[in-house]
């Protein structure tokens, strides 16, 4: 697997039409929520719409949203979204860390390597603890936030969903 993350420019837009086609044919409400709440179609609109500057939007905190590119094959084959840091929703809900894989290339590792890259994005940006969440059915999420060292905190039900919410120490703090 030869994988690395990479922020969106013009250079990857056909990786990005490819990737999203795909998705959205499948799904419509998948994660990360930030590669798809605006049309991607609208390519410089979505290019500079993609992250959330400081202050920008009330009740939105900063972050960053890298794609996750095989180097081998030239295709993106997920994303992820990093929050900079938590307010009161994201702190129960959301976490730092969103993060996606497309239908056709999920079950192969992609998750794990890739959240594993993100957790290096955030010692970057100076967090030392993330939170991850995810539905209690969704077994593959668990299990690759558990490959990178989460460990479960709790659970609770929101709209007849069950979500976990798990942390993971990048460092001695």
């Amino acid at each position: 697997m030869n994988i690395k993350l990479v922020k969106l420019t013009a250079e990857y837009k056909k990786q990005l039409t490819d990737m999203m086609d795909e998705w959205l044919a499948v799904e419509k409400d998948f994660s990360p929520y930030a590669i798809r709440k605006n049309d991607y179609h609208d390519f410089e609109y979505y290019l500079e719409n993609l992250e959330t500057k400081e202050g920008e939007k009330p009740g939105l905190v900063p972050d960053s949203v890298y794609f996750c590119l095989d180097i081998d094959r030239n295709i993106f084959v997920g994303a992820v979204n990093i929050r900079h840091y938590l307010n009161e929703s994201l702190y129960k809900s959301g976490g730092h860390i969103g993060d996606g894989i497309r239908p056709s290339e999920r079950r192969k590792g992609y998750a794990t390597a890739m959240i594993g890259l993100a957790l290096e994005k955030c010692k970057e940006l100076g967090i030392n603890k993330v939170l991850m969440t995810c539905d209690k059915t969704n077994i593959g999420s668990a299990k690759s936030i558990t490959n990178n060292g989460g460990v479960l905190e709790s659970e609770f039900e929101e709209d007849g969903v069950v979500e976990q919410r798990y942390w993971i120490t990048l460092v001695s703090i």
